[in-house]
């Protein structure tokens, strides 16, 4: 859809860009040369992803601040752009507003994700824990020894009563452990107006704790990158983990921080674990947690787990990459449990999709351009939930009528820095779903001969 309805005014101007063109056309080589160049970035309210060489003038600095200006006027999110430059100076720029059935990836210039289906989550994001039978709190958790050691740390502390602590189980759904109960006593309390006393608590637990009433459960949706990422990741509980493979859970009860990654008593622990058991919940990461101690007592008498292993998702055999520097073929990658195929540029023939035909766990399918021998193999895919193929794969997808109906999300990869051809392909993906169409505006401007 092309708007010519500019949503904001104070960038309806071709003039207000011409110095963020010219900054990301650099040395304007292409041009020099005799081609078109295709340049793209997106500016949002708060930063920019814009790709150029050298130093930022003063006039591209303040061209970016103003449309930032604009964007935060009008309360709009960001604005997408692409430009064509012609050797002559006449130039072509689209912009791309936001739209309620796109998802912004802000690592790169292009579109963003389709999203088809309101609410949606990938899947990672929606495995639950399964009870693991004869787990139990461990040896080392002893609440008498923890009290006692609380209260020589802080004597005059006054924390949770049981009323506070009763409160919070039933607004959690949870029954908190004995050993966390006592740790609630003594450090639950709200120390926010008293920065001493926050301290000498901080230091006596060991991280920096909530007062009873901010406890919560850290749940799979708080921690979902977005499909972009969330669609290739798979997770998997071994039989020997003391962690269970979740982006979250109910009975993963945040306490405390070291400021910035989140302390939890885990009430659903691994089939190696023990019931309240504490795990990190790293800002890094989206999916996991890290077995920190085997109690609360262990935790704050510094009994912790000195190695944590780093989690691999690209050595989990659900998750499969092909093409160079990966795995040579699509039959190597093919077994019942594959759940995300990841098809990367190769030097030799591209790939069919034969071999993974009908697997009842791949949802996920990400194929470069000119990467697949026939598009139409996608059909034989049926769980698919997410699909990312180049613009000439997908018209040859919508022209016969073989989009998969199973999709969730899905995303165009463009070969070159034009959103026009992107934007054209995903507004018929999306009128499939009945869903708002992406508007775009064009401008028309001359930068004049490249110098």
């Amino acid at each position: 859809m092309v708007d010519q309805n500019i949503p904001l005014s104070s960038v309806s101007d071709f003039a207000a860009w011409e110095p963020v063109l010219r900054l990301v056309l650099g040395d304007d080589a292409e041009r020099r040369a005799g081609r078109s160049a295709r340049v793209a970035g997106r500016i949002f309210q708060s930063g920019s992803s814009i790709s150029y060489r050298g130093s930022m003038t003063s006039a591209a600095r303040t061209a970016v601040e103003d449309i930032q200006a604009a964007l935060a006027r009008g309360g709009v999110r960001e604005a997408a752009f692409s430009a064509e430059a012609r050797p002559d100076g006449r130039t072509t720029l689209g912009l791309v507003w936001p739209s309620p059935a796109v998802e912004p990836v802000y690592a790169y210039a292009g579109l963003g994700v389709l999203l088809l289906a309101d609410g949606a989550l990938p899947a990672p994001w929606l495995h639950h824990p399964v009870p693991a039978p004869g787990t139990v709190p461990a040896p080392s958790a002893d609440p008498e020894l923890l009290e006692r050691t609380l209260r020589e740390r802080l004597p005059d502390s006054l924390g949770a009563t049981e009323e506070e602590i009763a409160a919070a189980e039933a607004r959690l759904g949870v029954t908190l452990p004995d050993e966390f109960k006592v740790f609630c006593r003594v450090a639950g309390g709200d120390w926010e107006h008293d920065f001493e006393m926050a301290q000498r608590v901080d230091k006596a637990v060991g991280c920096e704790p909530f007062a009873v009433e901010h406890l919560f459960s850290l749940d799979a949706a708080s921690r979902c990158p977005g499909w972009d990422l969330g669609a290739t990741m798979a997770i998997c509980t071994r039989p020997d983990a003391a962690v269970q493979d979740l982006a979250g859970s109910p009975g993963w009860i945040g306490f405390g921080t070291n400021g910035g990654d989140i302390f939890a008593v885990d009430l659903t622990p691994g089939p190696r674990g023990h019931v309240g058991q504490i795990i990190l919940a790293s800002h890094e990461e989206t999916l996991g947690a890290e077995l920190v101690a085997d109690s609360l007592t262990d935790f704050v008498l510094g009994r912790v787990q000195e190695e944590r292993p780093a989690r691999r998702e690209d050595e989990l055999p659900a998750v499969a990459r092909v093409g160079n520097g990966h795995l040579e073929t699509v039959q190597a990658a093919a077994h019942p449990g594959l759940e995300v195929l990841t098809l990367d540029p190769c030097d030799g023939a591209p790939f069919h999709l034969a071999p993974v035909a009908g697997l009842p766990r791949l949802r996920t399918l990400t194929a470069m351009p000119g990467t697949l021998v026939d598009p139409l193999e996608v059909a034989g895919l049926t769980a698919l939930e997410f699909l990312e193929l180049g613009v000439q794969d997908w018209r040859v997808l919508l022209d016969a009528g073989a989009v998969p109906r199973t999709l969730k999300a899905a995303a165009v990869k463009a070969q070159d820095q034009d959103h026009l051809p992107v934007v054209a392909v995903a507004n018929e993906i999306l009128a499939l779903w009945d869903r708002p169409q992406i508007v775009q505006t064009l401008l028309e401007g001359d930068l004049g001969p490249a110098a």
